[in-house]
Protein backbone atom coordinates (compact mmCIF):
# COMPACT_ATOMS: atom_id res chain seq x y z
CA UNK A 1 0.00 0.00 0.00
CA UNK A 2 1.12 3.39 -0.42
CA UNK A 3 1.00 6.56 1.28
CA UNK A 4 0.90 10.27 0.31
CA UNK A 5 0.90 12.42 3.11
CA UNK A 6 -0.14 16.19 2.63
CA UNK A 7 -0.60 18.36 5.81
CA UNK A 8 -3.34 16.27 7.53
CA UNK A 9 -4.20 14.43 4.49
CA UNK A 10 -3.53 11.09 3.99
CA UNK A 11 -4.75 8.93 0.66
CA UNK A 12 -4.44 5.49 1.34
CA UNK A 13 -4.64 2.23 -1.56
CA UNK A 14 -4.43 0.32 -3.24
CA UNK A 15 -5.36 -1.78 0.36
CA UNK A 16 -3.97 -5.26 -0.03
CA UNK A 17 -6.11 -8.21 1.41
CA UNK A 18 -9.31 -6.58 -0.16
CA UNK A 19 -10.99 -8.04 -3.26
CA UNK A 20 -10.75 -5.65 -5.71
CA UNK A 21 -9.65 -1.56 -5.82
CA UNK A 22 -9.92 0.73 -3.04
CA UNK A 23 -9.04 4.09 -2.20
CA UNK A 24 -9.67 5.63 1.03
CA UNK A 25 -9.02 9.46 1.77
CA UNK A 26 -8.56 10.90 5.12
CA UNK A 27 -7.79 14.39 6.74
CA UNK A 28 -6.73 14.20 10.44
CA UNK A 29 -7.76 16.27 12.98
CA UNK A 30 -5.69 16.01 16.10
CA UNK A 31 -3.78 12.42 15.58
CA UNK A 32 -7.18 10.98 14.73
CA UNK A 33 -9.74 10.71 11.41
CA UNK A 34 -11.48 13.81 11.29
CA UNK A 35 -13.33 13.22 8.04
CA UNK A 36 -13.25 10.50 4.87
CA UNK A 37 -13.64 9.78 1.60
CA UNK A 38 -14.04 6.03 0.32
CA UNK A 39 -13.63 5.71 -3.61
CA UNK A 40 -14.05 2.30 -5.73
CA UNK A 41 -11.96 3.70 -8.80
CA UNK A 42 -13.19 0.66 -10.88
CA UNK A 43 -15.92 0.50 -13.05
CA UNK A 44 -17.24 -3.42 -14.46
CA UNK A 45 -20.61 -2.30 -16.18
CA UNK A 46 -22.73 -6.02 -15.58
CA UNK A 47 -25.84 -4.30 -15.19
CA UNK A 48 -25.21 -2.61 -18.64
CA UNK A 49 -23.94 -6.33 -20.10
CA UNK A 50 -27.43 -8.11 -19.35
CA UNK A 51 -29.56 -5.89 -20.65
CA UNK A 52 -30.65 -7.10 -24.33
CA UNK A 53 -29.64 -10.99 -23.04
CA UNK A 54 -31.78 -13.93 -23.00
CA UNK A 55 -33.32 -14.24 -19.69
CA UNK A 56 -31.53 -17.52 -18.85
CA UNK A 57 -28.40 -15.90 -19.64
CA UNK A 58 -28.26 -13.72 -15.98
CA UNK A 59 -27.92 -17.19 -14.43
CA UNK A 60 -24.45 -17.57 -17.01
CA UNK A 61 -23.19 -13.81 -16.35
CA UNK A 62 -24.37 -13.16 -12.61
CA UNK A 63 -21.86 -15.78 -11.25
CA UNK A 64 -19.32 -14.01 -13.06
CA UNK A 65 -19.61 -10.76 -10.68
CA UNK A 66 -17.31 -12.26 -8.37
CA UNK A 67 -15.26 -14.95 -7.88
CA UNK A 68 -16.02 -15.45 -4.11
CA UNK A 69 -19.20 -14.51 -3.44
CA UNK A 70 -20.64 -15.65 -6.93
CA UNK A 71 -23.43 -18.57 -5.72
CA UNK A 72 -24.69 -15.50 -3.47
CA UNK A 73 -25.30 -13.92 -6.83
CA UNK A 74 -26.81 -17.03 -8.39
CA UNK A 75 -29.02 -16.86 -5.79
CA UNK A 76 -30.24 -13.64 -6.24
CA UNK A 77 -30.34 -13.95 -10.42
CA UNK A 78 -32.62 -17.54 -9.90
CA UNK A 79 -35.20 -15.30 -7.61
CA UNK A 80 -35.35 -12.60 -9.58
CA UNK A 81 -36.14 -14.51 -12.67
CA UNK A 82 -38.52 -16.72 -10.59
CA UNK A 83 -40.40 -13.40 -9.70
CA UNK A 84 -41.65 -12.69 -12.93
CA UNK A 85 -44.94 -14.04 -12.34
CA UNK A 86 -46.94 -14.81 -15.20
CA UNK A 87 -50.41 -13.79 -16.00
CA UNK A 88 -52.77 -16.62 -14.96
CA UNK A 89 -50.59 -19.03 -13.95
CA UNK A 90 -50.65 -20.64 -10.28
CA UNK A 91 -47.67 -19.23 -7.89
CA UNK A 92 -44.61 -22.16 -7.74
CA UNK A 93 -42.42 -23.25 -5.31
CA UNK A 94 -39.39 -24.52 -4.99
CA UNK A 95 -39.05 -28.44 -3.48
CA UNK A 96 -38.31 -28.67 -0.30
CA UNK A 97 -34.95 -30.40 -1.72
CA UNK A 98 -33.72 -27.83 -3.95
CA UNK A 99 -34.27 -25.58 -1.00
CA UNK A 100 -32.11 -27.34 1.36
CA UNK A 101 -29.33 -28.46 -1.59
CA UNK A 102 -29.53 -24.43 -2.18
CA UNK A 103 -28.88 -23.56 1.41
CA UNK A 104 -26.23 -25.42 1.69
CA UNK A 105 -24.47 -24.45 -1.44
CA UNK A 106 -24.73 -21.03 -0.46
CA UNK A 107 -24.05 -21.87 3.00
CA UNK A 108 -20.71 -23.49 1.93
CA UNK A 109 -19.29 -20.42 0.26
CA UNK A 110 -21.00 -17.99 2.93
CA UNK A 111 -18.38 -19.72 6.46
CA UNK A 112 -15.79 -20.16 4.00
CA UNK A 113 -15.74 -16.43 3.41
CA UNK A 114 -16.45 -15.90 7.11
CA UNK A 115 -13.56 -18.52 7.92
CA UNK A 116 -10.96 -16.60 4.98
CA UNK A 117 -11.94 -13.01 6.33
CA UNK A 118 -10.64 -14.15 9.45
CA UNK A 119 -7.68 -15.88 9.20
CA UNK A 120 -6.49 -14.46 5.88
CA UNK A 121 -7.90 -10.82 5.98
CA UNK A 122 -8.28 -9.86 9.48
CA UNK A 123 -5.91 -11.41 11.81
CA UNK A 124 -2.82 -10.89 10.00
CA UNK A 125 -2.69 -7.26 10.78
CA UNK A 126 -1.97 -8.06 14.37
CA UNK A 127 1.49 -8.99 13.03
CA UNK A 128 2.27 -5.87 11.95
CA UNK A 129 5.34 -4.05 12.55
CA UNK A 130 3.43 -1.41 13.91
CA UNK A 131 2.26 -3.13 17.29
CA UNK A 132 6.17 -4.72 17.50
CA UNK A 133 5.90 -3.36 20.70
CA UNK A 134 3.23 -5.08 22.74
CA UNK A 135 4.17 -8.38 24.97
CA UNK A 136 1.74 -10.37 22.55
CA UNK A 137 3.08 -9.60 19.21
CA UNK A 138 5.72 -12.51 18.98
CA UNK A 139 2.81 -15.09 19.38
CA UNK A 140 0.69 -13.03 17.35
CA UNK A 141 2.89 -13.07 14.58
CA UNK A 142 3.91 -16.64 14.39
CA UNK A 143 0.13 -17.88 14.54
CA UNK A 144 -1.40 -15.28 11.98
CA UNK A 145 1.48 -13.51 10.13
CA UNK A 146 0.42 -13.38 6.34
CA UNK A 147 0.18 -17.63 4.65
CA UNK A 148 3.52 -17.92 6.66
CA UNK A 149 1.84 -18.24 10.01
CA UNK A 150 0.95 -21.20 11.48
CA UNK A 151 -2.58 -20.38 11.70
CA UNK A 152 -2.52 -20.88 8.09
CA UNK A 153 -0.92 -23.89 7.75
CA UNK A 154 -4.23 -25.59 9.68
CA UNK A 155 -7.05 -23.46 8.21
CA UNK A 156 -6.76 -23.76 4.29
CA UNK A 157 -6.87 -27.78 4.14
CA UNK A 158 -9.89 -27.26 6.22
CA UNK A 159 -10.93 -24.82 4.25
CA UNK A 160 -10.11 -26.91 0.95
CA UNK A 161 -12.61 -30.15 3.05
CA UNK A 162 -15.04 -27.62 3.30
CA UNK A 163 -14.99 -26.61 -0.52
CA UNK A 164 -15.18 -30.12 -1.86
CA UNK A 165 -18.73 -30.24 -0.96
CA UNK A 166 -19.33 -27.94 -4.19
CA UNK A 167 -18.49 -30.58 -6.06
CA UNK A 168 -20.72 -32.78 -4.59
CA UNK A 169 -23.47 -30.66 -4.06
CA UNK A 170 -23.30 -27.57 -7.28
CA UNK A 171 -20.75 -29.79 -10.13
CA UNK A 172 -18.23 -26.96 -9.28
CA UNK A 173 -17.21 -23.60 -8.00
CA UNK A 174 -17.21 -20.94 -8.80
CA UNK A 175 -19.53 -19.85 -11.52
CA UNK A 176 -21.86 -22.88 -10.78
CA UNK A 177 -25.47 -23.51 -13.05
CA UNK A 178 -26.62 -25.68 -10.79
CA UNK A 179 -28.89 -22.89 -9.03
CA UNK A 180 -32.23 -22.02 -11.35
CA UNK A 181 -35.22 -20.70 -10.51
CA UNK A 182 -37.12 -23.04 -8.42
CA UNK A 183 -34.41 -25.59 -7.40
CA UNK A 184 -31.11 -26.93 -8.33
CA UNK A 185 -30.38 -29.15 -11.39
CA UNK A 186 -27.90 -31.18 -9.06
CA UNK A 187 -29.64 -34.41 -7.35
CA UNK A 188 -28.18 -35.82 -4.75
CA UNK A 189 -27.94 -39.66 -4.17
CA UNK A 190 -27.40 -41.65 -1.11
CA UNK A 191 -24.08 -42.60 -1.68
CA UNK A 192 -23.49 -38.46 -2.14
CA UNK A 193 -25.50 -37.70 1.35
CA UNK A 194 -23.26 -39.45 2.81
CA UNK A 195 -19.81 -38.31 1.83
CA UNK A 196 -21.21 -35.24 2.27
CA UNK A 197 -21.66 -35.80 6.24
CA UNK A 198 -18.57 -37.09 6.42
CA UNK A 199 -17.29 -33.80 5.06
CA UNK A 200 -19.15 -31.66 7.57
CA UNK A 201 -18.21 -33.69 10.09
CA UNK A 202 -14.86 -32.82 9.55
CA UNK A 203 -15.25 -29.39 8.73
CA UNK A 204 -17.05 -29.10 12.38
CA UNK A 205 -14.03 -31.09 14.34
CA UNK A 206 -11.26 -28.25 12.58
CA UNK A 207 -13.47 -25.76 14.26
CA UNK A 208 -14.51 -27.54 17.66
CA UNK A 209 -10.52 -27.88 18.32
CA UNK A 210 -9.06 -24.90 16.57
CA UNK A 211 -10.83 -22.16 15.98
CA UNK A 212 -13.04 -22.29 18.60
CA UNK A 213 -11.58 -25.21 20.82
CA UNK A 214 -15.32 -25.13 22.07
CA UNK A 215 -18.18 -27.02 20.96
CA UNK A 216 -20.47 -24.79 18.63
CA UNK A 217 -23.44 -25.36 20.71
CA UNK A 218 -21.24 -23.31 23.28
CA UNK A 219 -20.40 -20.67 20.87
CA UNK A 220 -24.02 -19.86 18.54
CA UNK A 221 -25.47 -20.26 22.30
CA UNK A 222 -23.24 -17.24 23.84
CA UNK A 223 -25.57 -14.38 25.22
CA UNK A 224 -23.87 -11.27 26.98
CA UNK A 225 -20.61 -10.20 26.25
CA UNK A 226 -19.10 -10.94 30.27
CA UNK A 227 -19.83 -14.45 29.16
CA UNK A 228 -18.45 -13.85 25.79
CA UNK A 229 -14.91 -12.57 27.41
CA UNK A 230 -14.64 -14.94 29.94
CA UNK A 231 -14.28 -17.71 26.92
CA UNK A 232 -11.89 -15.69 25.40
CA UNK A 233 -10.22 -15.79 29.06
CA UNK A 234 -10.45 -19.83 29.29
CA UNK A 235 -10.26 -21.03 25.81
CA UNK A 236 -7.33 -21.37 23.64
CA UNK A 237 -8.86 -21.55 20.57
CA UNK A 238 -8.18 -18.77 17.53
CA UNK A 239 -11.42 -16.94 18.27
CA UNK A 240 -10.58 -16.55 21.81
CA UNK A 241 -7.14 -15.64 20.92
CA UNK A 242 -8.80 -12.37 19.18
CA UNK A 243 -11.04 -11.58 21.88
CA UNK A 244 -7.92 -11.24 24.05
CA UNK A 245 -5.88 -9.19 21.46
CA UNK A 246 -9.36 -7.00 20.64
CA UNK A 247 -9.69 -6.19 24.48
CA UNK A 248 -6.27 -4.68 24.67
CA UNK A 249 -6.65 -2.78 21.90
CA UNK A 250 -10.33 -1.52 22.57
CA UNK A 251 -11.64 -2.61 19.25
CA UNK A 252 -14.88 -3.00 20.80
CA UNK A 253 -14.88 1.07 20.81
CA UNK A 254 -13.65 1.44 17.13
CA UNK A 255 -14.66 1.90 14.18
CA UNK A 256 -18.67 2.12 15.32
CA UNK A 257 -21.49 3.14 13.70
CA UNK A 258 -25.23 4.67 14.96
CA UNK A 259 -27.67 3.72 11.63
CA UNK A 260 -29.84 1.25 10.62
CA UNK A 261 -29.14 -2.44 10.01
CA UNK A 262 -30.35 -4.32 7.44
CA UNK A 263 -31.23 -8.00 6.34
CA UNK A 264 -32.60 -9.73 3.19
CA UNK A 265 -33.05 -12.72 5.07
CA UNK A 266 -31.24 -15.68 4.41
CA UNK A 267 -31.69 -19.57 4.01
CA UNK A 268 -34.81 -19.87 3.36
CA UNK A 269 -37.53 -22.53 4.77
CA UNK A 270 -40.70 -23.73 5.26
CA UNK A 271 -40.94 -22.71 8.54
CA UNK A 272 -39.26 -19.10 7.47
CA UNK A 273 -35.55 -17.91 6.83
CA UNK A 274 -33.14 -19.33 9.25
CA UNK A 275 -32.22 -15.06 9.79
CA UNK A 276 -35.15 -13.07 9.20
CA UNK A 277 -35.54 -10.31 6.94
CA UNK A 278 -36.20 -6.75 8.78
CA UNK A 279 -34.53 -3.62 9.61
CA UNK A 280 -32.46 -3.08 13.17
CA UNK A 281 -32.54 0.68 14.69
CA UNK A 282 -29.60 1.22 16.71
CA UNK A 283 -31.80 4.10 18.61
CA UNK A 284 -34.16 2.43 20.01
CA UNK A 285 -32.45 -1.44 19.71
CA UNK A 286 -35.33 -2.46 18.13
CA UNK A 287 -36.10 -4.56 14.84
CA UNK A 288 -39.60 -3.84 12.57
CA UNK A 289 -39.88 -5.15 9.03
CA UNK A 290 -38.43 -4.20 5.80
CA UNK A 291 -40.07 -1.49 3.78
CA UNK A 292 -38.76 -3.00 0.23
CA UNK A 293 -39.96 -0.01 -2.21
CA UNK A 294 -38.17 2.22 0.29
CA UNK A 295 -34.70 1.31 -1.09
CA UNK A 296 -33.42 3.86 -3.59
CA UNK A 297 -29.85 4.66 -5.00
CA UNK A 298 -28.15 8.28 -4.86
CA UNK A 299 -25.42 9.15 -7.27
CA UNK A 300 -24.77 12.89 -6.39
CA UNK A 301 -21.27 12.28 -5.30
CA UNK A 302 -21.06 9.04 -7.88
CA UNK A 303 -19.35 8.63 -11.51
CA UNK A 304 -23.21 8.41 -13.07
CA UNK A 305 -25.78 10.62 -14.75
CA UNK A 306 -29.23 11.99 -13.44
CA UNK A 307 -30.28 11.21 -9.84
CA UNK A 308 -30.64 7.66 -9.30
CA UNK A 309 -33.86 6.12 -8.00
CA UNK A 310 -35.21 2.46 -7.14
CA UNK A 311 -33.42 -0.17 -8.47
CA UNK A 312 -36.48 -1.61 -9.94
CA UNK A 313 -36.86 1.57 -12.14
CA UNK A 314 -33.85 3.38 -12.18
CA UNK A 315 -30.46 2.71 -14.48
CA UNK A 316 -28.04 5.49 -14.02
CA UNK A 317 -25.96 5.96 -17.22
CA UNK A 318 -21.49 5.91 -16.53
CA UNK A 319 -20.47 9.86 -16.22
CA UNK A 320 -17.20 11.04 -15.08
CA UNK A 321 -18.03 14.67 -15.48
CA UNK A 322 -20.33 15.32 -12.18
CA UNK A 323 -17.82 17.63 -10.23
CA UNK A 324 -18.93 16.27 -6.19
CA UNK A 325 -18.29 12.99 -7.54
CA UNK A 326 -15.89 10.68 -6.41
CA UNK A 327 -16.57 6.72 -6.66
CA UNK A 328 -18.28 4.58 -8.86
CA UNK A 329 -19.90 3.42 -6.10
CA UNK A 330 -23.81 4.35 -6.16
CA UNK A 331 -24.80 5.60 -2.25
CA UNK A 332 -28.00 3.03 -1.31
CA UNK A 333 -30.26 4.36 0.85
CA UNK A 334 -33.39 3.15 2.60
CA UNK A 335 -36.13 5.85 3.28
CA UNK A 336 -33.41 8.53 2.93
CA UNK A 337 -31.16 6.97 5.45
CA UNK A 338 -27.99 5.12 5.50
CA UNK A 339 -27.72 1.35 6.27
CA UNK A 340 -25.28 -0.92 7.60
CA UNK A 341 -25.33 -4.65 6.29
CA UNK A 342 -23.07 -8.14 7.18
CA UNK A 343 -23.38 -10.72 9.66
CA UNK A 344 -23.28 -7.95 12.21
CA UNK A 345 -26.81 -6.73 11.23
CA UNK A 346 -28.31 -10.17 10.13
CA UNK A 347 -28.09 -10.96 13.82
CA UNK A 348 -29.07 -7.74 14.94
CA UNK A 349 -32.35 -8.27 13.20
CA UNK A 350 -32.70 -12.06 14.05
CA UNK A 351 -32.19 -11.02 17.93
CA UNK A 352 -29.21 -12.72 18.63
CA UNK A 353 -28.76 -11.62 22.55
CA UNK A 354 -25.09 -11.20 22.46
CA UNK A 355 -24.90 -8.78 19.67
CA UNK A 356 -27.62 -6.99 21.07
CA UNK A 357 -25.55 -6.63 24.39
CA UNK A 358 -22.68 -5.70 22.54
CA UNK A 359 -23.68 -3.17 20.54
CA UNK A 360 -25.82 -2.06 23.17
CA UNK A 361 -22.78 -1.51 25.32
CA UNK A 362 -20.00 -0.22 23.06
CA UNK A 363 -22.16 0.37 19.82
CA UNK A 364 -21.23 -1.63 16.18
CA UNK A 365 -17.94 -1.42 16.37
CA UNK A 366 -14.76 -3.55 14.67
CA UNK A 367 -15.30 -5.98 17.66
CA UNK A 368 -18.75 -6.89 17.08
CA UNK A 369 -18.27 -6.91 13.73
CA UNK A 370 -15.64 -10.20 13.89
CA UNK A 371 -17.88 -11.84 16.87
CA UNK A 372 -21.23 -11.70 14.30
CA UNK A 373 -18.85 -14.24 11.90
CA UNK A 374 -17.83 -16.23 14.16
CA UNK A 375 -21.19 -16.81 16.22
CA UNK A 376 -22.74 -16.56 12.67
CA UNK A 377 -20.54 -19.35 11.55
CA UNK A 378 -21.37 -21.63 14.29
CA UNK A 379 -24.62 -21.04 13.82
CA UNK A 380 -24.93 -22.12 9.92
CA UNK A 381 -22.99 -25.33 10.39
CA UNK A 382 -25.08 -27.04 13.11
CA UNK A 383 -27.98 -25.80 10.80
CA UNK A 384 -26.28 -27.05 7.52
CA UNK A 385 -26.11 -30.79 9.38
CA UNK A 386 -30.27 -29.91 9.51
CA UNK A 387 -30.87 -29.57 6.05
CA UNK A 388 -28.18 -32.22 4.92
CA UNK A 389 -29.90 -34.61 6.99
CA UNK A 390 -33.59 -33.47 5.45
CA UNK A 391 -32.67 -34.49 1.82
CA UNK A 392 -34.18 -37.31 0.02
CA UNK A 393 -32.77 -38.77 -2.52
CA UNK A 394 -35.69 -40.40 -4.02
CA UNK A 395 -37.49 -36.93 -4.09
CA UNK A 396 -37.61 -34.23 -6.85
CA UNK A 397 -34.48 -31.21 -6.78
CA UNK A 398 -36.22 -28.84 -8.83
CA UNK A 399 -39.91 -27.38 -10.56
CA UNK A 400 -38.35 -27.49 -14.29
CA UNK A 401 -41.86 -25.72 -15.88
CA UNK A 402 -40.39 -22.48 -17.79
CA UNK A 403 -40.05 -18.78 -16.03
CA UNK A 404 -42.73 -16.54 -16.95
CA UNK A 405 -41.00 -14.38 -20.31
CA UNK A 406 -42.44 -10.87 -19.49
CA UNK A 407 -42.72 -9.03 -16.25
CA UNK A 408 -40.66 -7.75 -13.10
CA UNK A 409 -38.62 -9.60 -11.01
CA UNK A 410 -36.45 -9.07 -7.50
CA UNK A 411 -34.32 -11.26 -6.02
CA UNK A 412 -33.22 -10.84 -3.02
CA UNK A 413 -30.24 -13.01 -0.45
CA UNK A 414 -27.75 -12.49 1.99
CA UNK A 415 -24.02 -13.30 0.96
CA UNK A 416 -21.41 -13.18 3.37
CA UNK A 417 -20.86 -9.53 3.59
CA UNK A 418 -24.68 -8.61 3.49
CA UNK A 419 -27.57 -7.84 1.38
CA UNK A 420 -27.72 -8.55 -1.80
CA UNK A 421 -30.61 -7.49 -4.13
CA UNK A 422 -31.01 -8.10 -8.19
CA UNK A 423 -33.90 -5.81 -9.90
CA UNK A 424 -34.64 -7.41 -13.77
CA UNK A 425 -37.48 -6.58 -15.94
CA UNK A 426 -38.58 -8.60 -19.09
CA UNK A 427 -39.76 -8.16 -22.32
CA UNK A 428 -40.80 -11.59 -24.88
CA UNK A 429 -37.81 -13.01 -23.35
CA UNK A 430 -34.71 -10.65 -23.09
CA UNK A 431 -34.01 -8.87 -20.58
CA UNK A 432 -34.45 -5.23 -20.80
CA UNK A 433 -33.91 -3.92 -17.14
CA UNK A 434 -30.99 -5.37 -14.63
CA UNK A 435 -29.72 -3.51 -11.57
CA UNK A 436 -28.06 -5.36 -8.35
CA UNK A 437 -27.04 -3.17 -5.34
CA UNK A 438 -24.27 -5.48 -3.52
CA UNK A 439 -23.08 -5.45 0.55
CA UNK A 440 -20.39 -3.30 -0.29
CA UNK A 441 -22.36 -1.28 -2.10
CA UNK A 442 -24.55 -0.31 1.15
CA UNK A 443 -20.87 -0.44 3.50
CA UNK A 444 -18.96 1.64 1.13
CA UNK A 445 -21.29 3.87 -0.30
CA UNK A 446 -19.97 7.70 -0.52
CA UNK A 447 -21.58 10.96 0.21
CA UNK A 448 -25.90 11.07 -1.13
CA UNK A 449 -27.07 14.61 -1.61
CA UNK A 450 -27.59 15.66 2.03
CA UNK A 451 -24.16 15.22 2.31
CA UNK A 452 -24.63 12.42 4.39
CA UNK A 453 -21.19 9.95 4.83
CA UNK A 454 -21.75 6.18 4.09
CA UNK A 455 -20.99 3.95 6.45
CA UNK A 456 -17.38 3.13 6.56
CA UNK A 457 -17.08 6.92 5.95
CA UNK A 458 -18.70 7.76 9.57
CA UNK A 459 -17.16 4.28 10.61
CA UNK A 460 -13.37 5.72 10.24
CA UNK A 461 -14.11 9.05 11.67
CA UNK A 462 -12.10 9.16 15.14
CA UNK A 463 -9.74 6.51 14.27
CA UNK A 464 -6.21 7.03 16.13
CA UNK A 465 -2.92 7.61 14.27
CA UNK A 466 -0.13 5.90 16.05
CA UNK A 467 2.86 7.51 16.87
CA UNK A 468 5.21 7.26 13.38
CA UNK A 469 2.54 5.22 11.52
CA UNK A 470 1.83 7.18 7.68
CA UNK A 471 -0.51 4.17 7.38
CA UNK A 472 -2.83 3.94 10.40
CA UNK A 473 -3.70 0.28 11.39
CA UNK A 474 -6.55 1.58 13.13
CA UNK A 475 -8.01 2.45 9.39
CA UNK A 476 -6.59 -1.10 8.60
CA UNK A 477 -8.71 -2.35 11.29
CA UNK A 478 -12.00 -0.44 10.25
CA UNK A 479 -12.05 -1.69 6.65
CA UNK A 480 -11.62 -5.11 7.37
CA UNK A 481 -14.12 -5.59 9.97
CA UNK A 482 -16.40 -4.91 6.54
CA UNK A 483 -14.64 -7.37 4.40
CA UNK A 484 -15.24 -5.36 1.52
CA UNK A 485 -15.33 -7.25 -2.31
CA UNK A 486 -14.82 -4.00 -4.31
CA UNK A 487 -15.38 -6.03 -7.43
CA UNK A 488 -18.93 -6.80 -6.38
CA UNK A 489 -19.86 -2.78 -5.64
CA UNK A 490 -20.09 -1.31 -8.95
CA UNK A 491 -21.90 -3.03 -12.19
Amino acid sequence: MSGAKNDRRLILGPFNRVEGDLEVRIDLVDGAVGEARVTSPLYRGFEAMLVGKLASDALTYAPRICGICSVSQSVAAARALGGVRASGHARRSTPPNGTHSINLVHAVENIADHLTHFYLFFMPDFARATYAAEPWYSAAAERFVAMKGTASAQMLPARAGLMAMLGVLAGKWPHTLSIQPFGSTRAISAAEKARLRLMLVGFRAFLETTLYAAPLEAIAGLATRDVLYAYGEQSQGDFARFLRLSQGLGLARLGRTAIRHLSFGAYASADGPLFPRGVFHAETASASPLPLAAIAEDVSHAWYKGEGGVPSQAAPAPDMAGEDAYSWCKAPRLDGHVAEVGALSRQLVAGHPLLRDMVARDGAGVEARVVARMVELALVVLAMEQWLAAIDPEAPFRDTAPIASSGEGMGLTEAARGSLGHWLRLEDGRIRHYQIIAPTTWNFSPRDARGTPGPLEQALVGAPLRSGESEPVSVQHIVRSFDPCMVCTVH
